[in-house]
């Protein structure tokens, strides 16, 4: 489970923002991550209190947005969820697709006290 390490980079690039920025209390930190990124959330979720344990972010909470999927069909332009389509459009069947978006993994927030 390499989700371990990945939180425990998060925490450190949120204590450091928030010392260089003067922030005394982090409340929420709000992960986005796409559903074809190699992160689990399930796992993230169960590593972050390990990962703050200790922390000046201890009792902060973690929020996940899941972004989806998407890919744009190169033969019809249509653009549809790789996952819910079985990498198919749903339009015209093609194979032939392009990825818009779904392998992200990033801090979208630090929501301050």
């Amino acid at each position: 489970m390499h989700e371990l390490g990945v939180v425990i980079e998060v925490v450190k690039t949120v204590e450091n923002f928030a010392e260089k920025n003067g922030l005394k209390k982090i409340d929420t930190i709000v992960l986005q991550i796409g559903e074809l990124s190699s992160m689990i959330p399930k796992y993230i979720e169960s590593c972050y209190p390990v990962a703050v344990d200790g922390t000046r972010l201890q009792d902060t909470k973690l929020k996940i947005e899941i972004l989806p999927g998407n890919a744009i069909c190169k033969k019809c332009r249509k653009v549809f969820n790789i996952i819910e389509n079985s990498s198919k459009c749903p339009s015209c069947t093609s194979e032939e697709w392009e990825l818009l978006c779904g392998k992200e993994f990033m801090i979208k927030e630090i929501v301050a006290c």
